[in-house]
């Protein structure tokens, strides 16, 4: 299973919400770059960033610090967070990062997100958050009437890296990761899914494993320094 260490920028800074709640931010560096050098220099071969800016206003608001983090280190870089043009996913391309999450593009714009699946195949992951199964857009600030799965096997026909599912309940709250919605999800559908939310502890890592998850995204827990790097990396069995 791969291990997504996080970098969720806002206002160029490394901070994490709690249950994508703006008003409840924790500032945790402010030198984003930073951060992703060490995470690389402890083992990370893959970094996961959000910028949280981006996602609220449905642009690019932090290109220039998302191109400096990717040419400071060596690895494969995902992001997500107010991609919802091909115009705006072809910059991110050229600025070197690997894959792209997209969400809201997929709920409201779906010939735009298909154009673009099938332009960049196997590098553009379905983002799905979900709030008590429906699918939250454009920050989580927006809650559709459209259950996660639907959503998902709607365009399992398209070349999808993966899908990347966050409970926003348990995002950001180190209560756990919800694993019976996962594993409903995992069973649900023929792509890979990356777990995401709620993430406190090396068992928490273990149970998701368990699940099949492709993937797991880890982000408080390491900024509390509930468990090290290292050792999750060694948990997901990388």
């Amino acid at each position: 299973m791969e291990l997504w260490p996080a970098i969720d920028l806002r206002g160029g800074k490394c901070v994490r919400l709690v249950q994508g709640d703006y008003a409840k931010e924790t500032v945790f560096d402010n030198d984003p770059i930073a951060v992703a050098s060490r995470f690389v220099e402890r083992g990370a071969s893959r970094i996961h960033l959000v910028d949280l800016d981006g996602a609220k206003a449905g642009s690019d608001l932090q290109s220039d610090v998302v191109s400096q983090i990717v040419r400071s280190v060596a690895v494969g870089c995902q992001l997500g967070g107010g991609v919802r043009s091909f115009e705006t996913a072809v910059k991110y391309f050229e600025c070197g990062v690997s894959r792209l999450i997209v969400g809201s593009l997929a709920i409201e714009k779906t010939s735009e997100f298909e154009r673009l699946a099938r332009a960049f195949p196997g590098r553009i992951v379905l983002g799905l958050d979900a709030r008590d199964g429906l699918v939250a857009t454009r920050g989580w600030i927006e809650t559709s009437s459209l259950l996660a799965i639907d959503v998902a096997r709607r365009h399992e026909d398209l070349p999808l890296a993966a899908i990347v599912y966050t409970d926003i309940a348990r995002d950001g709250t180190l209560l756990g990761p919800n694993i019976q919605a996962l594993r409903i999800m995992i069973e649900s559908v023929k792509f890979p899914v990356v777990a995401s939310g709620g993430i406190s502890s090396l068992d928490d890592i273990h149970l998701v494993r368990s699940t099949g998850a492709a993937g797991c995204i880890v982000g408080r827990a390491l900024y509390d320094e509930r468990f090290s790097l290292e050792d999750a990396i060694k948990v997901c069995g990388e």
